[in-house]
């Protein structure tokens, strides 16, 4: 067998392990142990990866997923060792600063997905735009996607109604946010400035925020309140460490996490293509809004290779983040989400040059 095969298939293995690991490593010690323990073995992972990232970016060799596993269950074994007794002050108050980091930073994991996912319509619809303009066949195929998506999108929010409009200010969030969405949907479709394919992934990430509001906080244990005792119970039967586990990863998170870890590995795709698009004027000199600087794509290429580089710490952070925040604290950051995207969405609707002629087809008469 080809060598190469060997070595990709052990790779993605240790980085699948790797995944594994932290997903179950977190959870487990926070509903074990305690919360400064939590936080402990979060800012020991952070560490970790954070140097992982520095020796990919220096050396940039696959053998590094391969010899990372065995580090995160030492880190593990440190953490619970450390808390088995008496914990040494410093390391109390590094847990504690710690915590204090991961929650400020919320407003941050706030705005990247949101931005994040705002772009990601944005370069949808652009492409759709690309293909209405080549073929009319690709015209119904699209009108077609986007009306499903409009339909999945409204059947998605009345379902996720009654579990996410529970309180009358929820309910008032909610009623804005669809409200918004209509009025800036009829705005960009009368400016030129959007077309259905933007405007319906938007409705299915709107969709997607209602619904996560409103999930059955009964269908999952708050890890740090419910769990089973973890030695008894995984000794004698393999099932009761499955029930364990099932128990204790907590569900909306995981969806949360997939989300948002999914929509920034797409926007960070798609960042090194701003600057090199058709917006691009071919005099450097405009200062105009159509002028971009030469350095755009640079500037995103840099980004997008940190992020790249450094996505098991930031995998780590917002994992750590979510966990921390209970359900009720998860549903206002939600809602945070939301305004904040129609927010962004309302003011590159304002700042977007007009649609060309080619648009007159997207624009709703």
């Amino acid at each position: 067998m080809n060598p190469w095969i060997l070595w990709s298939a052990l790779s993605h293995t240790a980085r699948l392990s790797t995944v594994l690991q932290i997903l179950l490593y977190l959870p487990l010690t926070l509903a074990t142990l305690s919360t400064p323990a939590f936080l402990l073995l979060s800012l020991l992972l952070s560490v970790h990866s954070f140097i992982h990232g520095t020796l990919i970016l220096l050396w940039g060799s696959q053998l590094l997923s391969v010899m990372q596993v065995p580090m995160h269950p030492f880190v593990l074994l440190v953490s619970f060792n450390a808390f088995s007794q008496s914990v040494h002050p410093l390391l109390s108050t590094a847990a504690s600063w710690w915590g204090k980091i991961l929650t400020l930073s919320g407003p941050t994991y706030v705005a990247m997905e949101g931005l994040s996912s705002l772009l990601v319509a944005q370069k949808v619809g652009q492409v759709g735009k690309e293909l209405a303009d080549e073929a009319e066949s690709y015209q119904f195929g699209i009108l077609i996607a986007s009306a499903a998506a409009y339909v999945v999108a409204a059947w998605w929010i009345v379902v996720a109604y009654p579990a996410a409009a529970t309180s009358p200010l929820s309910s008032t969030l909610l009623g804005v946010a669809l409200t918004a969405f209509l009025f800036l949907t009829v705005i960009g479709f009368r400016l030129r400035r959007t077309n259905i394919v933007e405007s319906s992934m938007l409705s299915l990430f709107l969709a997607y925020n209602i619904w996560l509001c409103g999930f059955d906080q009964t269908s999952f244990s708050d890890p740090a309140s419910s769990y089973a005792p973890l030695l008894s119970n995984i000794l004698p039967h393999l099932q009761t460490l499955v029930n364990f586990i099932t128990n204790t990863l907590p569900k909306p998170v995981l969806v949360a996490l997939f989300y948002r870890l999914t929509i920034l590995q797409f926007a960070s795709r798609i960042l090194p293509t701003i600057g090199a698009d058709a917006w691009e004027s071919g005099d450097s000199t405009n200062d105009g809004w159509d002028g971009r600087p030469l350095q755009m794509p640079l500037q995103t290429s840099t980004l997008t290779r940190f992020l790249l580089t450094y996505r098991q710490l930031i995998f780590v952070m917002v994992y750590s983040h979510l966990l921390l925040l209970d359900p009720a604290s998860q549903v206002w950051w939600r809602w945070a989400n939301v305004m904040f995207t129609l927010l962004l969405w309302s003011v590159e609707l304002v700042v977007s040059p007009d649609g060309d002629d080619v648009s007159t087809k997207w624009k709703v008469e």
